[in-house]
């Protein structure tokens, strides 16, 4: 029988992402296991505006992107579902597929429920795919949950 005692879910806040969370917290409640919510800060793009010159991003907007994540993070998932549920919320700095797959391994996750946003063709090529990228290292298995697709229904 499988036994999930650590689900985790990693979130760009992005609808796609919220497509998952219904998942997530679905299993999680099922399985009764704990939930991990993992959000990664992505690096704020560096603007070159002249060749050779480097303008080092101000620690003021890194501290603005990092209270706003952390105040998003604390809402999800809704914090009347996590009453009397084992729920921890982590923050990362990174690249995402990174961070959530070394967030699985120190975590000991039994399974990463994933939200995908379904780019195809040359932004696939340009961009990557974060979930891909998650199925192929992570080291236990992944849920990836398409937000068009079928919607979680609880019998």
């Amino acid at each position: 029988m499988i036994e999930l005692k650590r689900i985790l879910f990693p979130t760009d806040f992005s609808p796609n992402a919220n497509a998952a969370l219904a998942y997530a917290t679905a299993l999680a409640e099922q399985f009764g296991a704990e939930l991990h919510v993992l959000h990664v800060m992505v690096e704020p793009a560096v603007i070159i505006p002249e060749p050779g010159a480097f303008y080092p991003i101000p620690d003021t907007l890194l501290a603005d992107i990092k209270e706003q994540s952390e105040k998003a993070l604390n809402q999800v998932p809704d914090p009347q579902w996590c009453q009397g549920k084992v729920v921890q919320r982590v923050l990362r700095r990174g690249t995402p597929f990174v961070e959530i797959v070394r967030y699985a391994k120190e975590a000991n996750a039994d399974l990463v429920v994933l939200g995908t946003h379904g780019r195809g063709g040359l932004a696939h090529v340009l961009l990557g795919s974060v979930a891909e990228k998650v199925v192929r290292k992570a080291p236990c298995p992944v849920l990836t949950v398409r937000p068009e697709g079928h919607q979680f229904v609880m019998p």
